[in-house]
């Protein structure tokens, strides 16, 4: 994110009029093993929640196992079939599924099908929607994941993960 774009941000206030955010609006990435498309970002929500859509094409792992020590988040699905590791647990969500994923768990998350899933991801609080924008610039490395976000991951998961569920993994573009 440039900062530009952070100053640029507002908390929307009901005094702005209605808000729509359509099908095509927000900044859209790509994260490798699935895009992600900005809808709401914190500093809008004032920094109660932020929302991405995650398209995530089939049979695609969408990160390697990582917890967030500061934020809880929520994956609702909108198309798809999503498989997520929760701790130990392993879940398949379906059309309409709500998957929770809380701060301190270990967990990761992909497309455990044969066609697109999308899900929208409520990040609560915000925040960690600019760890996203930070990774596709190549601009934070995991010492500044931690430090920054109060978030790590598990890069040596991503093989297990994936021969696991016969997933792939694609290196960020």
């Amino acid at each position: 994110m440039s900062e530009s774009g952070a100053e640029r941000r507002q908390r929307f206030e009901a005094s702005h009029g209605p808000r729509i955010v359509g099908p095509q609006d927000g900044q859209r990435e790509d994260l490798g093993g699935c895009g992600v498309r900005f809808m709401v970002w914190g500093e809008e929500s004032g920094g109660g929640f932020s929302m991405v859509e995650h398209p995530i094409p089939p049979r695609h792992l969408c990160a390697p196992l990582h917890r967030h020590g500061r934020e809880d988040e929520y994956s609702y699905v909108i198309e798809g079939r999503l498989g997520a590791q929760l701790g130990n647990d392993v879940v398949y969500a379906e059309v309409g599924d709500l998957v929770f994923k809380p701060r301190d768990q270990w967990h990761t998350f992909w497309n455990a099908g044969d066609t697109t899933c999308r899900i929208l991801e409520i990040i609560s609080p915000a925040g960690f929607e600019h760890f996203f924008d930070e990774l596709v610039a190549g601009r934070i490395t995991p010492d500044e994941q931690k430090a920054r976000y109060g978030s790590e991951a598990d890069p040596d998961s991503i093989q297990r993960l994936c021969q696991r569920h016969g997933l792939l993994f694609p290196p960020l573009a």
